[in-house]
């Protein structure tokens, strides 16, 4: 077994019987193939049945040099899962992984808007285009249902439950879920559906994305991105966001408010609430106040 061929079978594996995004799938196969141009390039001939630790730890050591621990630790959670793979198939009888440890690294805390800051977002868009229409509604959703990019161009009419205030979301691993949707955020969605989305030449195979280009097309991951980094410069906003900075921001602001932390995990499609529990070490000064109001001990008797 070549290299190529392993990564090739692993991508088919994540795929079908893990369920992954094109997305994960992809990251994943770029570090396999980073593995492999370092064997390559240093003329070492172990395929992936062969390869031992020791090549493995150096492969990581150089590899050290050049990325941050963060991702350092990604590369190395991601050979861990193909060595894994292999043993699972009986390719392998050993994970030369099961001794490398990963780099330890700080959780990173997810950057947020204020309301104000979405406000002036919003606001920025001009909405004499017809594409102003479509902004507004897109930008509305990622903050009112803390949608993922991938979860929001592909949402579908038919995934619209408007008459009882829910939408249909289909996340990681083909997930699905049921997001309630605000009456104001419908109303924006219909707006763009009625008065802009009729007039567009929808292209065939596209007909029941809510969400389109100007040519009747799906909306790319990459044009949300241009969509935000825009308007954040519209408004000489000093903040790097991007389209996750609003899913971030409405789990912030829900839990600044008062909401469950377990209902924050179920709209956002999170599997264990350990992942949900990031939010609770985001606005420091929120919980600061939340202590002084609430603590008996925090005036004098």
């Amino acid at each position: 077994m070549n290299w190529q061929q392993a990564i090739k079978d692993y991508k088919n594996y994540l795929k079908i019987e893990r369920g992954l995004s094109q997305n994960s799938i992809s990251n994943y196969s770029l570090d396999l193939q980073k593995l492999a141009s370092y064997l390559e390039e240093h003329s070492i001939t172990e395929n992936p049945i062969s390869i031992k630790q020791d090549t493995v730890q150096q492969f990581i050591y150089d590899i050290a040099k050049m990325v941050n621990p963060r991702t350092q630790a990604r590369i190395i959670s991601g050979l861990k899962g193909f060595f894994n793979y292999l043993v699972f198939e009986d390719y392998r009888e050993d994970n030369p992984m099961d001794l490398i440890e990963t780099p330890k690294i700080g959780r990173k805390l997810p950057d947020t808007l204020s309301e104000e800051e979405i406000n002036s977002l919003i606001n920025a868009i001009d909405l004499s285009k017809p594409e102003g229409e479509r902004n507004r509604a897109i930008l509305e959703t990622l903050y009112g249902c803390g949608l993922r990019v991938s979860e929001l161009i592909t949402l579908k009419l038919s995934d619209l439950y408007f008459d009882e205030d829910f939408i249909k979301v289909t996340g990681k691993g083909n997930k699905q879920r049921f997001v309630p949707i605000s009456d104001v955020n419908q109303k924006y969605i219909n707006i763009y559906r009625k008065q802009v989305r009729v007039h567009l030449p929808i292209q065939k195979e596209h007909e029941d994305y809510v969400f389109l280009n100007r040519r009747g097309k799906q909306l790319t991951r990459a044009m949300i991105f241009t969509i935000t980094k825009r308007l954040a410069e519209k408004i000489s906003l000093k903040k790097n966001i991007s389209p996750h900075t609003f899913r971030h921001s409405f789990a912030t602001h829900l839990l600044e408010n008062g909401a469950d932390l377990r209902a924050i995990q179920q709209m956002l499609g999170h599997e264990s609430i350990t992942t949900t529990e990031v939010y609770m070490h985001v606005n420091r000064t929120h919980l600061t106040k939340v202590l002084k109001e609430f603590h008996p001990r925090t005036t004098e008797f």
